[in-house]
């Protein structure tokens, strides 16, 4: 019974890949009109409805589709450009701030072959502390005694006058900066104006006050203004002469008053130090403790 069965498909299974295959050569062999060709084409147009209504059926569920691929793939590119602007932001950011130190470097260089530290060994530092009030009257440097760093040494960056030694470690040296509410300078006003003292604006850590300038002075707007340097043999001020503090920004005099007010726009950029020169091993200064 089972070999009949399996001999009955076999045989019918032969059949159709005889009329498949007479089907195939008459169809090529015949032409367009006939009767294979008209029969196909009956077939077409019955299931055409029927293959345009499944297509419309199933045409939401393939955007569907369709839109979530798309999504994924946007956001996993969104993602990776968020990456690749985030790596270069930082590259950006870490080659901004080697330029602006090494503008700093080099206009410490200019700042040696000026001469104005004529007589002093220079050691150039980093500043690697900064008081954490807005009076910025403090910075601390990775340089100190073992550089040859002493109390009371100058301290300037490319630009100016930034302040003096006040402490001293093996290692570090706090600065206690121009804008320090506590320091004073001796300063004169380029080329030949009067002399002065210069001391922080109270309530403005960005300005400059040079004091007990005679109200009768001529003070020019943006006249340069340096340490005055000056001794009288038993006293003498901590800085040598010549370096620059600011220049003048405004200068103003009060009917009853007997000086003028001349306010001082430093020269340093005291928020942004990051490299400064410790002028050490400077000529005996008369009063200055070492």
């Amino acid at each position: 019974m089972y070999r009949k069965q399996v001999r009955r498909r076999r045989a019918v299974l032969v059949l159709l890949i005889v009329v498949a295959l007479v089907l195939l050569s008459t169809r090529f062999s015949e032409s367009d009109s006939g009767p294979l060709h008209s029969m196909q084409r009956a077939v077409a147009s019955a299931l055409g409805p029927l293959e345009e209504g499944a297509s419309r059926a199933t045409k939401p569920l393939v955007d569907l589709k369709d839109w979530i691929d798309e999504t994924f793939q946007a956001r996993g590119e969104n993602e990776d450009l968020r990456a690749e602007a985030d790596q270069l932001r930082a590259q950006l950011a870490k080659a901004q701030s080697a330029e602006g130190e090494n503008e700093q470097l080099r206009k410490l260089v200019g700042l040696d072959r000026s001469g104005v530290l004529a007589g002093y060994t220079p050691v150039t530092a980093r500043v690697i502390g900064r008081s954490p009030t807005v009076w910025y009257s403090t910075v601390t440097v990775d340089k100190g005694s073992s550089s040859g760093v002493q109390m009371n040494d100058p301290v300037v960056s490319g630009d100016g006058l930034v302040g003096r030694v006040t402490d001293v470690t093996h290692g570090t040296a706090k600065v206690s900066l121009i804008t320090d509410n506590r320091s004073a300078v001796s300063a004169r006003v380029l080329p030949d104006g009067p002399q002065g003292v210069a001391e922080p604006e109270v309530g403005n850590p960005d300005d400059l006050l040079l004091d007990f300038i005679d109200r009768n002075q001529p003070i020019d707007q943006g006249a340069l203004v340096v340490t005055a340097g000056w001794s009288n043999g038993a006293i003498s001020s901590a800085f040598p002469p010549g370096l620059p503090i600011g220049e003048v920004s405004d200068a103003t005099v009060g009917e009853q008053e007997s000086y003028q007010r001349v306010h001082v726009t430093p020269a340093a950029d005291i928020r942004n130090l990051d490299f400064v020169q410790v002028a050490t091993d400077g000529p005996p200064r008369p009063g200055v403790p070492r």
